[in-house]
């Protein structure tokens, strides 16, 4: 290994991972500031496979905008939507991160979402999300900003896994992952399930229920909307970690990113979630304009399906500011020092009585 390189765990995981009153470590770890130099070797099947996969979804958006029917537009919306919730609610939030416990029938709601998203098996993915949060940006993070954008978002998919990647993924708990009956069986049936729900039922569904042309179906509802995920899934990966204020840590790379956040169903808050990773709302947030991810596990907390939801006080939210914060986070409320003086000045205020 390069003398630059290093292993060492630079994050936290989840809340017993913190050494801090603020939920951070006890000292700052300088992150990795460039990757080791080594050669890569490229996988030519993931370089063919998602090459022709990216021509395809050119031409399905093409024949979204020419000959599609407006149902199979919808229809691909709402695989996205479910597929996107299956990633961010399921294989992130619940299983990567524990920030929420799940009964049964959301965990198979889940599994099934996760499934339509074709992204790996929620706990082989929940897995290396969690080797990105205790690694992050060394040579064991399977994609290592410090690399590059392109490799960040998509590269990392195309060459063969750096060896401490595999190294620490092995040494990684991931007891609770294995124990869930949901995930045992997804795992056991993924090469079954995954074509059926990714690929043949998408197509097939518009082509029977109101006479879409198999190629429309094919091109808008499968292979477009599959590739639009995928993409708006690794942008957190790359563009989050690469474009964005940095309220909570300076000395990392992750940031908020509004644009990633509106795509990703509130996952590009990505500053905020690296310093408290298991807040099950992943951003400071008062409303779920830029958060769909929280909305839907709120709605199953109230029905009973969600529940020990995890999130972060005001008070050690502020702390950390304080601490490690780039000065960029908003004011606390009215009558912060660095409130704008024209706010005050032209705020209405109702009901006022004389003090």
């Amino acid at each position: 290994m390069a003398p630059n390189a290093t292993v060492e765990a630079t994050g936290v995981l989840n809340e017993l991972d913190a050494e801090t009153i603020d939920g951070g470590l006890a000292k700052d770890v300088t992150p990795l500031k460039r990757a080791e130099k080594r050669k890569i070797k490229l996988v030519w099947r993931n370089v063919i496979a998602f090459g022709y996969l990216h021509l395809a979804a050119v031409y399905g958006a093409f024949l979204m905008l020419t000959s599609a029917r407006l149902y199979t537009i919808a229809f691909a919306f709402v695989l996205y939507v479910v597929s996107g919730l299956g990633i961010t609610a399921g294989a992130h939030r619940l299983w990567a991160h524990r920030s929420y416990k799940a009964k049964l029938p959301l965990r198979i709601i889940l599994a099934v979402f996760n499934t339509i998203a074709f992204q790996d098996c929620a706990l082989h993915w929940a897995r290396d999300h969690r080797v990105h949060h205790k690694y992050s940006e060394t040579d064991a993070d399977p994609h290592n900003a410090t690399r590059g954008f392109f490799f960040s978002h998509i590269g990392w998919l195309l060459c063969r896994k750096h060896p401490e990647v595999i190294a620490k993924g092995k040494q990684l708990d991931i007891a609770d992952l294995e124990a869930d009956p949901v995930l045992r069986f997804q795992r056991k049936h993924y090469m079954i399930l995954m074509p059926l729900l990714c690929f043949v039922l998408p197509t097939v569904a518009p082509v029977y229920f109101w006479n879409e042309s198999w190629t429309n179906a094919w091109f808008v509802a499968t292979l477009f909307r599959w590739t639009f995920i995928l993409n708006v899934t690794w942008l957190v990966n790359s563009a989050a970690h690469k474009w964005g204020d940095k309220p909570y840590d300076k000395s990392i790379s992750p940031s908020e990113n509004r644009t990633v956040a509106s795509f990703a169903f509130g996952e590009g808050w990505h500053n905020y979630h690296h310093v408290f990773p298991w807040d099950y709302k992943t951003a400071e947030l008062g409303n779920y304009r830029m958060n769909l991810t929280t909305a839907f596990i709120d709605f199953f907390a109230k029905v009973g399906w969600a529940y020990d939801l995890k999130t972060v006080s005001k008070e050690i939210v502020e702390k950390r500011v304080k601490r490690t914060g780039d000065g960029s986070h908003p004011t606390w409320g009215w009558g912060d020092k660095d409130q704008d003086q024209y706010e005050v000045k032209h705020a209405t205020i109702i009901n006022q009585k004389e003090d």
